[in-house]
């Protein structure tokens, strides 16, 4: 781009200085001379070089703006993989535990507190035996 712009300064400093001479030389015809529409044409090459570097620049932040976005994107592909991931495993672990049913017992205290209903005297205390289950429903 640079030196394009180079080149269209220097196209359009020289069509200036030859406008110049044209109209020192006292040149009256209304159609544009030859060195008019070479200033003419260097001051549009100058306008399409701008249009275009403007047009680049645009170009590149939404390049950048889209490659954000992609990279968001993947990083929610991944959580949300991370996510499922986890998820079935609650769910196989959930699954699997299911058949397995933890019972907690009290045995000691329950036999301590209650006498038993067989008719059988309570194992002594100091004896180190344990004493009976109770009888379940």
């Amino acid at each position: 781009m640079e030196g394009l712009m180079r080149k269209s300064s220097k196209l359009i400093g020289l069509a200036g200085a030859v406008l110049a001479l044209s109209l020192l030389g006292g040149c009256s015809s209304n159609e544009p001379s030859p060195e008019q529409r070479a200033v003419n044409a260097a001051n549009q090459a100058d306008q399409a070089a701008a249009r275009a570097d403007a047009a680049a620049q645009k170009s590149a932040a939404s390049a950048a703006e889209a490659q954000a976005a992609a990279s968001r994107v993947e990083q929610a592909a991944s959580d949300a993989k991370a996510a499922a991931d986890r998820a079935e495993a609650i769910a196989s672990k959930t699954m699997s535990g299911s058949t397995h049913v933890h019972h907690h017992y009290h045995h000691h205290a329950a036999a301590a507190a209650a006498p038993s209903d067989a008719g059988a005297a309570a194992a002594p205390a100091d004896s180190g035996a344990p004493a009976p289950a109770p009888a379940t429903p």
